[in-house]
């Protein structure tokens, strides 16, 4: 019986990108599974230089995975020595592209994220001119350290390039370089001296992940690494054109119908105001998720459906990414804060009231 579904799924990948082949012209089914079998080979050989150095934290490290082959940005939420940064650097280095850091600060400006202009001297003339000088934004790869701890004048030009991919200085644009994304890192306890995100920024991110403990027996891994003369390292790779390749990619991943009416039904469940709405969701919330959610919601399905070796997007996709897609775009009201109801809970509610549509 298995092998049966996995010949229908195969039969099924095959129509889809048949259809996309006479779609985009040029390319052939022949080259789609070429390129799905070297998504998979890349992402094994990401996750392996990954492990080398990061122990446990599975979810975390799929989903910033994710994350980057959709081509998102991503905020990873966590206590203070969780190894956050250690686990963006690592990625980077093995994903072999540009990495910078910003450590955000309460007088952090926006020129020194974005970069600014400058008089030169033309050595040759003599004439005086405004040359740019890039900031730190200008890369693949951007850690954005504790991002709730710079003012939102500083925010709203991160905001620009996360959203825009560039950025304006003086009335110019400038592009960035693709791929780029931007990793974002902030500390759950500590609200003195932090300026909370707005929800317009929130927004942009692909997921909020929670970086949790580790366990004892992953504790004792950590200690045997870190405590000795040995050094672990990342390795490159892949290179940029091959990741923007990915993104490509996952995007021509196929999902039925009623998959993405699923998820559908799953954002338009976290609105008070949406007749489909649960009374739960009407009492515990303000403001739901907005079509943003939706549409990262069926691109990371996309995206977990390579990574998981199949052909096409299933509701399993969809419920296992809710709550770190979701959780950031739900506003609670007071009502839920009195019976200690959190974000996660709602979205688990939501996952089990909106019913799985039947084949």
């Amino acid at each position: 019986m298995r092998l049966a579904l996995n010949r229908r799924r195969k039969c099924y990948w095959s129509l889809q990108t048949n259809n996309m082949s006479s779609t985009l012209g040029s390319i052939e089914t022949a080259d789609l599974q070429a390129r799905v079998s070297r998504f998979q080979e890349i992402e094994q050989k990401i996750l392996t230089q990954v492990r080398s150095v990061i122990v446990g934290q599975e979810e975390v490290v799929e989903q910033v995975l994710i994350s980057l082959f959709v081509g998102g940005h991503c905020l990873i939420t966590g206590m203070p020595g969780t190894a956050k940064t250690l686990l963006v650097r690592t990625i980077s280095d093995a994903l072999g592209l540009v990495f910078k850091r910003i450590q955000f600060t309460p007088d952090l400006m926006p020129t020194d994220i974005t970069g600014t202009d400058i008089i030169e001297e033309d050595e040759t003339t003599g004439r005086r001119k405004w040359t740019f000088v890039p900031g730190p934004i200008f890369t693949n790869v951007l850690l954005a350290d504790e991002v709730n701890r710079t003012p939102p004048k500083t925010q709203s030009a991160l905001l620009e390039a996360m959203q825009e991919k560039c950025c304006t200085v003086r009335g110019n644009n400038y592009v960035l370089p693709k791929p780029f994304f931007v990793l974002a890192t902030q500390n759950p306890i500590e609200l003195e001296g932090t300026y909370p995100l707005p929800e317009a920024q929130l927004d942009r991110f692909l997921f909020n992940t929670i970086m949790g403990y580790l366990t004892a027996k992953e504790e004792l891994e950590v200690l045997s690494r870190t405590t000795t003369t040995a050094a672990h390292f990342a390795e490159p790779v892949t290179n940029a054109e091959e990741i923007l390749g990915m993104q490509q990619l996952v995007r021509m991943v196929p999902i039925a119908d009623a998959v993405a009416n699923y998820a559908i039904a799953i954002v338009r469940a976290t609105r008070p105001t949406d007749p489909s709405a649960p009374d739960f969701v009407k009492k515990y919330v303000n403001f739901g998720a907005s079509v943003r959610g939706a549409q990262f919601l069926v691109l990371a399905a996309k995206a977990r459906t390579l990574v998981k070796r199949r052909y096409n997007v299933s509701y399993e996709d969809i419920a296992a990414l809710a709550a770190p897609i979701l959780r950031h775009r739900i506003l609670l009201n007071f009502h839920a804060e009195s019976d200690k109801q959190d974000t996660d809970a709602v979205v688990k509610k939501i996952i089990e009231a909106v019913p799985v549509p039947r084949a």
